[in-house]
């Protein structure tokens, strides 16, 4: 019997970071039995800023994991890592391995990327390379066995919500997005009437970048619909959410919770914010999106429509899984 894939996750530990390349490792974990290791690590503050080439290990916040092997254990056959912390780990685990890992970098590295093994990159960032994969949006976690196990844990609270049920993300402050109070009064009090003249309910969550003043807007304006505003505290609701919903809202300063809600089938509407400089590779994605059939931008009623949910991660992991020749 092949003997189970061993899989390294890699990150600096910020959760939508972590979660790409923990996305991308569970998706070889439903193809072929695997074991996956996370491990976590950050630079001291003196040397964080250098280049990475300039890096090495003993550089490390003593508080990091160590994330590689320790005498005798062996390598692992699959190194995941994501975030600008990982790239010189990445390039050290190739080269100490002696190709025995295959070194898998998520998002663009902005550096030396034909000295990965593989680079899983945003279509929408626009890098080219006989060793880059380009998918829609970034890899992720959902699968339809996490989003059931998600909504099972809500079911009472949700169950009895008349439909169409409308998840609604709300993001927040960006390089190139803004979501003052003003401006999310007005987003709320469209998606209350595109609720009400529907006979529908909300169900609404919050990032960690949506600023307060937003959140007090939005949530008084839309308190009074039937429906869930998650108000950050007990469980999080996300993977329950995306389940049940009929309609999928999402503010357009998130390009994971886009290829997210795209990866369920169900109509994924864009909500406008306030651009506070050019963003072009969002406008790749959500065009990306609309070409698939996924995504339109939201017009202030509920359209129904249909296509091929977006399985990007399962994608990857299929052509990872291929060049390892399993």
């Amino acid at each position: 019997m092949t003997e189970p894939l061993r899989i390294q996750v890699v990150s600096d530990g910020r959760i939508g970071m972590e979660n790409q390349a923990l996305g991308l490792a569970e998706a070889l974990q439903r193809l072929t039995p695997s074991e996956v290791t996370v491990s976590r690590v950050k630079w001291r503050k003196l040397f964080d800023k250098l280049p990475s080439a300039l890096k090495a290990q003993w550089m490390l916040d003593p508080a990091s994991d160590d994330p590689f092997p320790k005498p005798g254990e062996g390598w692992p056959d699959v190194w995941i890592a994501t975030g600008r912390a990982t790239l010189p780990l990445s390039l050290m685990a190739r080269r100490r391995s002696g190709g025995k890992t295959f070194v898998v970098q998520t998002q663009d590295p902005r550096w030396r990327t034909g000295d990965y093994d593989l680079v899983v990159a945003p279509k929408h960032d626009g890098i080219e390379g006989p060793n880059v994969l380009s998918i829609t949006g970034s890899p992720h976690r959902i699968s339809a066995q996490r989003l059931a196990e998600g909504a099972a844990a809500f079911a009472e609270r949700l169950a009895p919500l008349p439909h169409p049920r409308v998840a609604v993300l709300i993001g927040g402050k960006s390089r190139a997005h803004d979501l003052p109070e003003a401006h999310a009064a007005e987003l709320a009090d469209r998606i209350a009437a595109a609720v009400t003249a529907a006979g529908g309910s909300l169900m609404l969550t919050f990032s960690r970048r949506t600023p307060e003043a937003a959140k007090v807007a939005m949530t008084a304006r839309l308190s009074h619909l039937p429906g869930l505003i998650w108000d950050g505290e007990g469980p999080n609701p996300y993977f329950a959410f995306l389940h049940d919903a009929d309609h999928i809202l999402v503010t357009e300063d998130s390009a994971n919770m886009a290829a997210e809600a795209a990866s369920t089938g169900k109509p994924v509407h864009i909500l406008p914010m306030v651009a506070t400089k050019p963003a072009d590779k969002f406008a790749r994605l959500h065009a990306d999106l609309r070409e698939r059939g996924a995504a339109r931008p939201f017009e202030g009623t509920l359209d129904s429509w249909s296509y091929e949910p977006l399985a990007e991660t399962d994608r990857a992991a299929r052509v990872i899984l291929q060049k390892l020749g399993r």
